[in-house]
């Protein structure tokens, strides 16, 4: 157990991040949660990561302001089409989604890494899963690896010998199995939200692959 020790999660307000930051919890870390507003469509997803802070014992929550709308390429952050109604098979022989967003966790990670060494953290904790057709290149076991490399060679605390962890609990798990182990430490999926275009208040589409995989999961559990 890490009683007394602080993490950094990277919490977006979905059922993914929700999990990896219980998990946190249980182990017994403190919690020191960080979110984006980053141009993204699904920004009622903001609102959920204050809730789920909140609810979670976080001892500080902190949103960062980027804009990643600048640099385009993906359905989140530009005018592009939001795919809907596609079945996992479709979904798995796409290869990278348009709803990937163009070095997103390479960035985030990076945030989180400075907050964590500004914070006296050394683990940081991200929902990243590799299954369950995500198909995006930076949720990939040797991408995590090779950031942490990165924070351990290009930080002050790193190169003093306090060397950072990036801990991905979920990125070997199906949908169903995470909700199932979300659900054993007690997280209130009510208060996450995981829709790529929601409606103006607030509401799922239903229809996108975010959608999609979060109905499969809760009904596979």
């Amino acid at each position: 157990m890490a009683t007394g020790e602080t993490a950094v999660v990277l919490l977006s307000g979905g059922l993914d991040s929700a999990t990896a930051c219980a998990m946190a919890r249980d182990r017994g870390f403190d919690l020191l949660t960080l979110a984006f507003r980053y141009g993204q469509r699904h920004a009622v997803e903001l609102e959920a990561a204050e809730r789920l802070a909140r609810a979670m014992g976080s001892k500080r929550h902190v949103v960062a302001e980027i804009d990643l709308t600048i640099y385009g390429g993906s359905a989140l952050t530009a005018d592009i089409d939001v795919p809907k109604g596609r079945d996992t098979a479709e979904m798995a022989d796409e290869g990278v989604p348009i709803t990937y967003v163009p070095a997103r966790n390479t960035i985030f990670l990076a945030h989180a890494l400075a907050l964590a060494e500004t914070g006296g953290a050394s683990d940081i904790f991200i929902g990243v899963n590799a299954l369950d057709y995500s198909g995006y290149p930076d949720c990939r076991p040797k991408f995590i690896e090779s950031f942490e490399q990165t924070a351990n060679l290009a930080t002050k605390a790193g190169v003093d010998g306090n060397r950072f962890k990036i801990h991905t609990p979920l990125i070997d798990l199906t949908k169903a199995e995470i909700v199932k182990k979300g659900t054993e430490l007690g997280v209130d999926y009510g208060m996450t939200t995981s829709c790529y275009d929601p409606h103006e208040n607030g509401n799922p589409c239903g229809h996108c692959d975010a959608c999609i995989l979060r109905l499969k999961g809760f009904m596979e559990a």
